[in-house]
């Protein structure tokens, strides 16, 4: 990845919809160049998803899981991705392990899920801090 690749990176996480002519007139290059950059990074695994982002109303949270040091976070993230309303899986480093982002339609949502969270046997701790505010960089 180079700095072309940056910029590029750059801003489609500001608009994953932005057309590639947009993007080529921003960092100074063609259209066709971007459509490969983008193919590529894709193809390396660089560009994961497009997704979408939302300003729904609902209450967005971080839910952060302490585990058992026995248990293999990766398998655990990849079980938690699957929930519905969670938006993001991090594995994390100090205190606790694992961080969801959450987005669900009220408290009571995010406070089943962390009950969810809870029921679990390889969690040992939670805590949990709403999302007041959000701006994209």
């Amino acid at each position: 990845m180079d700095a072309l690749d940056r910029q590029i990176l750059d801003l489609l996480r500001r608009d994953a919809r932005m057309p590639y002519t947009e993007i080529a007139n921003e960092v100074g290059t063609s259209e066709g160049t971007v459509r490969n950059r983008v193919e590529q990074m894709n193809e390396d695994g660089v560009i994961e998803r497009f997704t979408v982002a939302t300003r729904t109303g609902n209450v967005k949270a971080m839910i952060e899981i302490g585990v058992d040091v026995a248990v293999n976070t990766t398998s655990m993230s990849d079980r938690l991705a699957e929930w519905e309303q969670v938006d993001f899986v991090w594995q994390v480093s100090g205190e606790d392990d694992i961080v969801l982002v959450v987005d669900a339609a009220d408290t009571q949502g995010v406070n089943q899920l962390i009950t969810r969270a809870r029921e679990l046997d390889e969690v040992v701790e939670t805590k949990t801090r709403l999302i007041l505010d959000e701006r994209r960089g």
